[in-house]
């Protein structure tokens, strides 16, 4: 499991935790089929088309940090993620997201600060909403389908990370769960 901590920087807000867990799936349509049986509907489908940048004063793959440009149905959304930590178990990391009028206009700016492009990530997601657990389907381009349970939590991880496995039994989801990015995944093809 891999827990994400989500900072918000308005004062009244709560931090929270973004507890996951990311698996292989070999049979998307024996899950979809188990999400239905369960009155678990897609509440959208969309494409996701990432821009993962490496900074020019260090190597974000020897940090272990993200820097994002994402592409998807709603708009563009910039993210950084930071290291990530363990936590027990699972892993934490801290991750802010900012909507971006231009893409484009974004990706110029990087380019002329020295930042270099380093991978592309291109995927289809199906988002499916079970209470306050987010299941998604996701196709990604060169490397297969994968489902990730997520739950945002206050701060009862554990509690989390034993819904996220019971609800992957009940998808019949197997094998272990996945810890490394489908970015670095990518990159490890290479």
């Amino acid at each position: 499991m891999r827990v994400y901590a989500v900072r918000k920087r308005r004062s009244d807000a709560i931090s929270m935790l973004e507890v996951e867990a990311k698996f292989a799936v070999r049979d998307p349509g024996g899950v979809r089929d188990r999400l239905n049986r369960q009155e678990v509907r897609m509440t959208r489908r969309q494409q996701e088309h990432d821009v993962y940048y490496n900074a020019p004063h260090r190597d974000f793959g020897k940090t272990d940090e993200a820097l994002r440009v994402r592409y998807d149905d709603t708009g563009v959304t910039a993210t950084y993620k930071g290291p990530k930590v363990r936590v027990g178990s699972a892993k934490a990391r801290e991750e802010f997201n900012l909507a971006v009028a231009s893409g484009e206009t974004l990706e110029e700016i990087l380019s002329h600060l020295g930042f270099r492009r380093a991978a592309t990530v291109s995927k289809t997601r199906e988002f499916y909403e079970i209470g306050d657990v987010t299941v998604t389907l996701d196709d990604v381009e060169g490397l297969g389908t994968f489902v990730e349970i997520e739950i945002l939590t206050e701060d009862d991880k554990e509690d989390a990370a034993d819904r996220i496995g019971e609800i992957a039994k009940g998808l019949g989801v197997d094998g272990p769960p996945i810890y490394t990015s489908y970015l670095e995944m990518l990159l490890s093809k290479r």
